[in-house]
């Protein structure tokens, strides 16, 4: 018995294949691309992601030597905020949609709030992002700007949804999924029709909400014949990828936290509670266990940062190491970077930002600035903006004097001493490195097929590789910089609001 788990993000699909004693046997991926015609919108081709799952299903296939017919279960965890609207034959209305960091809505978000109160469509969401990245104001977008495509949506799925309906022929979604809507309730959950009703959105459009280890069904002929594996393959409804990292890195159980530093990176904590804050806007997503919440605070740029600075800075590095190189030279480079500083709002501002309009920001470059520089000021300016998160969540959880970071930025020895240094706060490293998501669909599965009870195993399966201890002095001059850095923040929220209405 085996399973296939993927990890939709914003970069590509990966597939890993599990045992029966839910341990990784092999990954592969594929990537995809984001188009950005403008630059507030984001978008996707479902048929890429579709794709996508075809090719890294045979490859891990391939590079495992397994066959068809050992694979008994498989789920997704499926990144945020995205609705494929389809028609009455459930084919999809757009060839591309808008993913989580697609921003167009603000008009129609500024509409919607002028009839329900803002601070109570929070607390009863818990959608701290900024508004205008929640699908139920893109489909109000989708309403004003193509009417005619909007009058022919019979359904609308999110991205894994959208795969599960190619895999399997049934459309529905759970509920971590349905609370990256904008219209999900989290304390009734389920969609609620006010909020539906005063965006004039259509509420028989959104699908079934079922538990995440429900079984939807088992793969069509055609499906099986495409990705290489068999007819009887169970498919589970699966998760948001919020909610399965939080599941693969720290399990279930409350007050467990870590940090993801991928793409985008974040700070959740787990709670039977959601932890609501008007003023700072933590997000809230329902958590794989149905009992549970994750509540996080984040950059929308963490991991993004550093592949933007590395494609613009460091085209003439070769090799399957570049990262590995980069590491090495930004190691070299003193503290502060020379006194360069790099606010990663390269995807927009988070609500925690003074003003959604800030962008990213160089300071202090000179002409002897070298690019060396540059990098390492670029990962610890998503450092010094994580710090923000941490802030923010020391004052609602009470912290240990460690945490656990997951996402392919923890591969890095010198990123997570610099981490370690500013958190003020030992580092763990486990082996589940960059594969908390996937590990927290396969979990699904487990608990899909009946193998476990509930999700109380997951912790153990982590094994730590590294730990990384602050250094007092490096701390003390991380402390100065840090001030420095929540001023320039707040100075480059003011110019982006000043630059927006030029």
């Amino acid at each position: 018995m085996k399973i296939i788990a993927y990890d939709f993000g914003t970069g590509g699909v990966k597939a890993s294949l599990y045992n029966k004693n839910c341990q990784t046997q092999a990954k592969s991926f594929i990537k995809y691309p984001t188009y950005y015609p403008q630059s507030n919108l984001h978008e996707q081709k479902p048929s890429d992601w579709w794709n996508g799952v075809i090719e890294s299903t045979k490859l891990l296939l391939k590079k495992s030597a397994t066959l068809p017919e050992e694979i008994s279960c498989i789920a997704l965890s499926g990144h945020s905020c995205v609705s494929v609207p389809l028609d009455k034959n459930l084919k999809p209305l757009f060839e591309t949609v808008p993913i989580w960091s697609d921003t167009r809505a603000v008009t129609e978000v500024n509409d919607f709030f002028q009839n329900v109160d803002e601070e109570y469509w929070y607390t009863r969401t818990g959608n701290g992002f900024p508004p205008a990245c929640y699908y139920l104001f893109k489909l109000m977008w989708l309403k004003k700007h193509h009417p005619e495509q909007y009058s022919q949506i019979y359904k609308v799925a999110g991205s894994k949804d959208y795969i599960n309906l190619m895999l399997t022929g049934s459309l529905c979604t759970d509920y971590s999924y349905a609370s990256s809507s904008g219209a999900y309730d989290l304390k009734l959950k389920q969609m609620a029709p006010e909020f539906i009703e005063a965006a004039g959105i259509r509420g028989d459009i959104f699908p079934e909400i079922v538990p995440s280890h429900t079984i939807v069904g088992t793969l069509t002929k055609e499906a099986a014949q495409l990705t290489g594996l068999h007819e009887g393959v169970q498919v589970a409804c699966g998760g948001v990828d919020n909610a399965c990292m939080a599941m693969g890195a720290v399990g279930s159980a409350e007050g467990m936290i870590y940090t993801s530093l991928g793409s985008s990176s974040w700070i959740p904590v787990n709670s039977s509670e959601p932890i609501l804050d008007f003023k700072t806007k933590p997000y809230v997503f329902a958590h794989i266990d149905s009992n549970m919440f994750s509540s996080a605070y984040s950059i929308f740029a963490g991991g993004s940062s550093l592949e933007w600075a590395k494609d613009m800075l460091c085209k003439d590095l070769k090799g399957d190491d570049i990262y590995e190189q980069i590491s090495a030279m930004v190691d070299k480079v003193p503290i502060g970077a020379g006194g360069i500083l790099f606010n990663p709002s390269l995807a927009g501002g988070t609500s925690q930002d003074k003003s959604t309009n800030i962008r990213g920001t160089f300071v202090g470059l000179h002409l002897g600035t070298t690019r060396e520089e540059m990098m390492r000021a670029t990962m610890e300016g998503v450092a010094l903006n994580l710090k923000s998160s941490l802030e923010l969540i020391k004052r609602r959880v009470n912290l240990e004097n460690h945490i656990l970071f997951c996402g392919g930025g923890s591969k890095s020895s010198v990123w997570m001493q610099m981490f370690a240094d500013i958190f003020n706060l030992n580092i763990t490293k486990s082996n589940i490195d960059q594969d908390a998501a996937s590990l927290g669909a396969a979990a699904i599965c487990m608990r899909g097929m009946g193998i476990w009870s509930d999700y109380s195993l997951v912790p153990s399966l982590h094994k730590k590789e590294q730990e990384f201890i602050p250094i007092a002095e490096n701390n003390a001059k991380y402390n100065k910089i840090y001030d420095i850095f929540r001023h320039l923040c707040d100075v480059a929220a003011d110019l982006g609001d000043y630059m927006s209405h030029k």
